[in-house]
């Protein structure tokens, strides 16, 4: 058999670096919003937040398990921001994953909407985001979204992202959504994603308080990304204070710390 030459071997290179990475996060967040969506504009009076928690925390926790090796599987802008403050994420890749998030999420939302009885649709108003109503509510909001995401972050950073990762990736991240769904749904929406609020925004025609959305979780991904590079990250994403790696993560020994 003819081996590749050096100019396809480059290309697969490059394909496999740059591109596959992009596809993945499309795929992933366009099939992440279709079942998110279709989670809101299906759920019945008797639920509240629990079908649309179990099935954003399930989601995520499928689409990690399916796309992680390829892209990380982040499929969230504030998640890909924080994956490059903190070393994760080359910068070169955060654009293209950004937009790769955005169209899927905009595939996604869109897909919803096409297999959703019309009527259902609208009076969910397409999974966009409702719960801020009006000027009152903003401050608890924004709030919210900062701490949930935030939560939602420290998990990606020291379970994915730092020098030892965890098995059970898939399974806190998506265990981290559900928890953040049902305790924040009621003052924010517990968005945690900008992809996840845009696609049906645009679907909708909702932009009601929508950029709360994209500064709470931003903010809250800036403030973790620091967090980890300045004091709580491993020998791999801290850059001051770094802990050592042991048999136990890191943490010495109960009698070593008593010597």
């Amino acid at each position: 058999m003819k081996e590749p030459s050096a100019c396809g071997k480059r290309c697969a290179s490059r394909f496999e670096q740059f591109v596959q990475p992009c596809l993945a996060e499309l795929l992933g967040s366009a099939l992440f919003l279709f079942i998110g969506c279709l989670s809101v504009i299906e759920n019945g009076t008797d639920t509240g937040l629990l079908q649309p928690a179990l099935v954003h925390g399930l989601g995520t926790g499928i689409m990690t398990t399916i796309f992680g090796n390829i892209s990380g599987g982040y499929f969230n802008p504030a998640v890909s921001l924080l994956a490059t403050v903190t070393g994760g994420l080359h910068l070169v890749m955060l654009i293209p994953y950004w937009i790769s998030q955005l169209c899927g999420a905009l595939i996604g939302a869109a897909l919803a909407k096409v297999v959703s009885p019309e009527e259902k649709f609208w009076n969910a108003s397409g999974a966009a985001f409702v719960t801020v109503q009006d000027e009152g509510q903003v401050v608890g909001a924004l709030v919210a979204e900062i701490i949930l995401t935030a939560l939602l972050a420290l998990v990606v950073c020291m379970t994915a992202i730092n020098e030892m990762h965890s098995p059970l990736v898939p399974y806190t991240v998506g265990l981290s959504v559900t928890v953040c769904t049902l305790a924040g749904g009621a003052v924010s929406g517990a968005c945690m994603n900008p992809a996840r609020a845009f696609g049906p925004a645009v679907m909708a025609n909702h932009w009601d308080f929508h950029w709360i959305y994209w500064l709470g979780p931003i903010l809250a991904s800036l403030i973790v990304g620091l967090l980890i590079r300045l004091f709580t990250g491993d020998g791999k994403t801290c850059l001051i204070l770094k802990r050592q790696r042991s048999g136990t993560g890191g943490i010495p020994p109960a009698s070593d710390a008593l010597r």
